[in-house]
């Protein structure tokens, strides 16, 4: 049994429900919570969130009212969100699971796939910040000591495997496990895949 609250944070498309396949998977006694994020994807919008720092501030806020220590899930922007976050509050967070996410960095290094015009197109109202968003955490990789689990797609275009080893090699305690066949959305389409390896890590 972990000692701590598991806290999930979706992508740019925002919703709770990306990650309830993987949570359905792990430990009944496992406490967890599954976040949304306002104004992104179809989640409707709060006047009061306009930019990733508002998000961070939702999970900062999760994380002082839990009774645990907490383990952060992060996809995608989730796992930027992820890392600002255990920056912020390094001794309540016990351990971290990031898949298939920037991490911070700058993505053009990668050749990685833009998804700004899909992501428009398929989520038309959602908040204009979202694809202005810019951000560079490669300077503060090196002061994240939290043991943190990696998975990555092998097939995922937008933050590909290279991604997840530069981030590798620059988290001082992290380690890099591949999901064979993974796009950037395999947490939610390969949950056992990835429930296996959060438990693991977790456990």
């Amino acid at each position: 049994m972990t000692a701590s609250t598991l806290l999930f944070l979706p992508g740019a498309g925002g919703s709770a429900s990306f990650w309830q396949p993987v949570a359905d998977l792990l430990p009944e006694e496992w406490p967890r919570v599954l976040l949304s994020w306002p104004g992104l994807g179809n989640e409707p919008h709060d006047p009061d969130i306009q930019g990733i720092d508002d998000l961070v501030n939702i999970v900062s806020a999760c994380i002082a009212m839990s009774p645990t220590r907490v383990d952060l899930i992060g996809q995608s922007m989730g796992g930027l969100i992820a890392i600002r976050a255990a920056l912020r509050h390094t001794y309540r967070i016990r351990r971290l699971v990031l898949t298939g996410t920037s991490g911070g960095l700058p993505m053009e290094t990668f050749n990685a796939t833009d998804w700004r015009a899909d992501y428009r197109r398929t989520y038309p109202n959602a908040a204009p910040w979202i694809t202005e968003t810019h951000a560079d955490q490669t300077q503060d990789l090196p002061r994240l000591t939290t043991r943190t689990l990696l998975l990555w797609g092998t097939e995922d275009p937008i933050s590909p495997p290279a991604v997840g080893e530069h981030l590798a090699a620059h988290l001082p305690n992290a380690r890099l496990e591949l999901i064979k066949g993974g796009d950037h959305a395999f947490p939610n389409t390969m949950p056992v895949e990835t429930a296996t390896a959060i438990a693991k890590h977790l456990a």
